[in-house]
């Protein structure tokens, strides 16, 4: 740690942040006045950055194999109340004992997978990630915070006429819950800038945002960092997804205002845009939203006019500018950023997938997207007519309405750039009526019920041991089931490549799914973690998925997710066992139980409130809030569970005609 400390502190490169107009203006320089708050930084980010990487040396250590943590998911289960009983090491389940023996056995198994060629070159290759990314980290701090003493005493004697332009939180940033979920999920690092007044501490959060921009790309690394210092920093959540709102904002803004090519260069541009769009449907689906870029034709931005448009937010307009760097003078660098240039795929991907992949493109869960950029350089900024530094995407795993791509997915608020994944839709349609009528038919009612009466759970999966009267009426869902799996692996394959392909531009994503969309995200996870493509992935939340429960398959896929692995299980799913009971069931199924032993990778029981697998859809708003996901919409979440209500009694009634016909038919 000494070393890497050592490496921050060696001095200042010249990059523009000496300039003398600074000290007049509010920047690190004046908030933190002395060598000892430098230093105090510097040690909180250097112990940020020990952590994360103790966290990668953690998934591939033989010895960390009770890290993986349950906790149930009822009402009063949310992770901001009951954390501190069922946080990491804290199972809700008892922990059953083994014999020494078998703690042996299960330590050396560890031991022989772990040390494989290929976890060995995949821990190799996540650890230079991170370390290329923290050095990067490291440098740019380290040229900001090593100031001439004499410009640092000057900005220091001017601090208390500069007070007034910081910014305040204010109570609406505050929530108890969601700010309690973030302590518990990255403890504080003790540290005395928590004496500082609380408009310094804002304006160091927002500083170190800046500086990570200037890097020319937005991680899933630089995003979980920002987390942990604004923990530390014991600031609310909320504050860093309204000043990541307000960064973007601005970046576009004044990229709208500099450029001034000509229309015959934008419509060049757009035709490019539109020329790249790939047969499958994804294509330029960001390069749509082109801010006005012109392919790097257009006058690259002022510097002082992206300073003076984000000046409010604290800094000075000299300092902002500074601090973002090369960003805050290229027009191109922030078209990339938000995806501008990523609207296309390589064309090995298109040979290799686009022939067995029929549907697939992101669909925009707000207004933001799909406007011409004629449209976009006129638009007023709205919270629902904005872009973000970070994205989530909805992944359905079955449809009984074509809507239903993207209706679950509008819990999603308007602080994060929100997109459904429409894929393969006539085959989720099929699934999702063959589903909807078994549930609803007279046989799965007698099905279940054999199922519950059985006292190894296990038996259900075994096709040898099924009751003859169960596997007669399994083909009514067995072959759309067989089909959509197979084609959500291909298409998890193809979100992986769009997603290296830099798509979605250099923001960190977090994955939500459900189902067989779960399963497309274990898939994506897994080309990943194959491709070696560290730093995409922000958090994953998977809910009745159905993949695999393996801890050596999940280890690797936890090492391309830099935040939160949230896996939410319900052992009550029969019709998920009955559907899963041909695959290899030999390491479990995710959407039935925990991923055990795995470090870092959060289990959500949630067999309390799902007791079907066709709920998941109906359940999504409830289940984000409750683990404490940020960005979730309180009112959408609150239809859901209207609807679930109406179909819950649509089915029962359907379920009991069913009965009824049935027994007419016997006599």
């Amino acid at each position: 740690m000494a070393a890497f400390f050592n490496k921050i502190t060696g001095g200042s490169s010249g990059r523009g942040d000496d300039h003398p107009e600074k000290s007049k203006e509010q920047s690190l320089t004046t908030i933190l006045s002395t060598h000892e708050d430098r230093t105090e930084l510097l040690l909180l980010v250097t112990n940020c950055m020990g952590l994360m990487r103790r966290q990668i040396l953690d998934i591939f250590d033989p010895d960390k194999n009770q890290e993986s943590w349950t906790r149930p998911l009822s009402a009063s289960s949310a992770i901001g109340h009951d954390a501190g009983q069922h946080g990491p090491n804290k199972p809700d389940r008892p922990h059953v004992e083994q014999t020494e023996e078998q703690r042996k056995k299960a330590y050396d198994r560890r031991v022989t997978e772990l040390s494989s060629a290929k976890m060995t070159e995949m821990s190799n290759a996540a650890l230079a990630h991170f370390d290329s990314w923290s050095d990067k980290v490291v440098q740019r701090l380290g040229e900001v915070v090593n100031q001439h003493q004499d410009d640092t005493s000057q900005a220091a004697a001017e601090r208390p006429q500069e007070q007034g332009q910081s910014q305040k939180v204010t109570k609406e940033l505050e929530d108890a819950e969601s700010d309690h979920a973030l302590r518990q999920l990255y403890p504080p690092q003790a540290t005395p800038l928590l004496n500082l007044p609380q408009e310094q501490r804002v304006l160091i959060l927002h500083s170190l945002l800046l500086l990570l921009l200037s890097l020319e790309t937005y991680t899933a690394e630089s995003r979980v960092l920002l987390l942990r210092i604004t923990s530390s920093l014991s600031l609310p959540m909320r504050l860093l997804a309204e000043d990541e709102s307000h960064v973007a904002e601005g970046l576009l803004e004044s990229a709208k205002q500099q450029m001034n090519a000509d229309e015959e260069t934008k419509k060049h541009a757009e035709d490019n845009a539109h020329s790249r769009k790939w047969k499958v449907g994804l294509g330029a689906a960001a390069g749509a939203v082109l801010i006005g870029v012109t392919g790097g034709l257009a006058a690259p931005l002022l510097a002082a006019g992206v300073g003076s448009i984000m000046g409010g937010i604290g800094l000075g307009a000299t300092a902002t500018a500074g601090y973002l760097g090369a960003l805050a003078g290229s027009a191109p660098l922030v078209g990339a950023l938000f995806g501008a240039y990523g609207g296309r795929m390589t064309g090995r991907a298109i040979d290799e997938y686009a022939r067995e992949v029929d549907d697939f493109a992101f669909v925009p869960l707000h207004k933001h997207h799909f406007q011409k950029p004629k449209e976009i350089m006129h638009s007023k900024s709205t919270k629902e007519n904005a872009r973000h530094l970070r994205v989530a995407i909805g992944i359905s795993g079955y449809l009984t309405d074509e809507s239903e791509v993207v209706k679950p997915w509008q819990v999603i608020g308007t602080s994060i750039e929100g997109f459904a994944l429409r894929w393969e839709v006539k085959a989720l349609l099929k699934l999702g009526n063959a589903l909807t009528a078994y549930i609803r038919s007279y046989a799965w009612g007698w099905a279940k019920k054999e199922v519950i009466s059985r006292t190894i759970f296990a038996a259900f999966f075994s096709a040898l041991s099924m009751p003859y009267g169960i596997t007669k009426i399994a083909k009514v869902v067995d072959n759309p089931w067989s089909v959509a799996t197979a084609r959500s692996e291909k298409a998890g394959r193809v979100l992986a490549q769009a997603l290296i392909d830099k798509v979605q531009g250099e923001r960190p994503v977090t994955l939500l799914g459900y189902s067989l969309g779960a399963r497309l995200i274990y898939s994506c996870l897994d080309e990943l973690a194959n491709r070696k493509a560290f730093g995409l992935i922000e958090s994953v939340v998977i809910a009745g998925a159905a993949a695999p429960a393996d801890a050596v398959l999940w280890r690797r896929l936890r090492a391309v997710v830099s935040g939160r692995l949230i896996n939410v299980y319900s052992s009550n799913d029969y019709l998920l066992g009955f559907l899963y009971r041909t695959s290899s069931l030999q390491y479990g199924v995710a959407g039935l139980q925990a991923i055990e032993d795995v470090p870092g990778i959060e289990n959500v029981d949630a067999s309390d409130l799902i007791d079907g697998h066709t709920q998941y859809r109906l359940m999504i708003g409830r289940i984000l809030g409750k683990v404490g996901l940020e960005d979730i919409d309180a009112s959408e979440e609150e239809e859901q569970m209207k609807e679930l209500q109406i179909v819950q009694k649509k089915d029962e009634e359907e379920r009991e005609k069913s009965e009824q016909e049935e027994k007419l038919q016997e006599t």
